[in-house]
C-alpha cells in the first residue's frame, strides 16, 4: 500500500488492516478502549511539548500520532457497532456550528464576553441533555481523570461562570497567604494528614491565581520544571569546575552557593 501521498481514507484503511483478524497486527488486535488511553495521553503531551519547543517540523508528525488515536477509537467503535469515524466528524461539526451562532447563524455576538457567555450557555444545554438526573450541576462532565492541576482549573472556570469567583486578584493572593498560614500551623502541630489537606488547599488556591491571570497552571508548572532542570544541570557542571567534585559530594551550603550563582546568570 505504498503511495507518494496518503489521505484520511488511507489512514482508516491502514487501521482496519491492523485490526483484521488473522492478518492484522497482534498488538493492535488485543487493544481495547481502556488499554490505549495511556497512549492517547502520552501523544497529547508530546504535541504540547513539541509546541513549547517550537519544533514545528516535528509537530506535524506528533499531530499525526494524536490523530491516529482518534482513528483507533473510531475503529473500535465501528467493530462494536457503537459509532464510526464519520459519526465522530459529524458530531464535532454539529457542536462547533451550534456553539458559534455568530459565525454560522444570525446571532450578533460582538465581544469576547458575549461569545464566552453564549459558549457556556450552549454547554449548559448539552450537559442538561446528557444528564439523567433532575439536578444538573455546573460541574457535570468535568472529567475525573484530568491531571489534577487541569481539573482544578476547569472546576474553578465552571464555578466562575455562575459568579462564584473573587472579583479582584488581590483577594485571590490573600487566599494563598491564608492557606500558607494554615499549612504552617498544621506542620508545627505535626499533623501530617491535616497538613496534606492544607497543602492541597494551597495548591488549589495557586491554580486560581493562574486562572485569574489567564495562565494555564499545567503550562506554568512545566515552565518552572524546565527552568529548574536547566539551572540544576548548570549547578552540576559548576560543581566539577569549582570544586572538582560531583554535586552529590558537596555540602548543602556549597550547592546553595552554586545555585545562587546560576540564578544570577539566568
Amino acid at each position: 500500500m505504498h503511495k507518494d501521498f496518503y489521505n484520511i481514507e488511507d489512514l482508516q484503511a491502514i487501521m482496519q488492516a491492523l485490526r483484521t483478524p488473522e492478518t492484522g497486527c497482534p498488538w493492535d488486535l488485543k487493544q481495547t478502549f481502556a488499554s490505549i488511553v495511556s497512549h492517547t495521553l502520552e501523544e497529547a503531551y508530546e504535541v504540547a511539548d513539541t509546541i513549547e519547543r517550537q519544533d514545528f517540523t516535528e509537530l506535524k508528525y506528533e499531530l499525526g500520532d494524536l490523530l491516529f488515536q482518534v482513528i483507533f477509537y473510531s475503529q473500535l467503535g465501528k467493530e462494536q457497532a457503537l459509532f464510526d469515524f464519520p459519526q465522530v466528524v459529524d458530531g464535532i461539526c454539529k457542536k462547533l456550528v451550534r456553539r458559534h451562532p455568530h459565525v454560522f447563524g444570525d446571532a450578533n455576538l460582538a465581544t469576547d464576553a458575549e461569545i464566552k457567555a453564549n459558549w457556556e450557555k450552549e454547554k449548559a444545554k448539552e450537559r442538561a441533555e446528557k444528564s439523567s438526573s433532575n439536578h444538573n450541576s455546573v460541574l457535570d462532565d468535568v472529567p475525573n481523570n484530568l491531571p489534577a492541576l487541569s481539573r482544578a482549573n476547569k472546576l474553578q472556570k465552571r464555578c466562575a461562570t455562575v459568579g462564584f469567583d473573587w472579583p479582584e486578584i488581590t483577594q485571590t493572593i490573600a487566599k494563598v497567604k491564608e492557606e500558607i498560614v494554615e499549612l504552617e500551623v498544621e506542620i508545627a502541630a505535626n499533623q501530617q494528614e491535616k497538613a496534606a489537606e492544607e497543602l492541597g488547599d494551597l495548591m488549589f488556591a495557586l491554580v486560581n491565581v493562574n486562572r485569574q491571570l489567564k495562565l494555564d497552571p499545567e503550562t506554568t508548572l512545566r515552565k518552572a520544571n524546565q527552568k529548574f532542570e536547566k539551572r540544576f544541570r548548570q549547578v552540576e557542571l559548576l560543581a566539577l569546575e569549582t570544586f572538582q567534585q560531583p554535586v552529590e559530594e558537596l555540602t548543602l551550603e556549597q550547592m546553595e552557593s552554586l545555585w545562587q550563582k546560576v540564578k544570577q546568570t539566568n
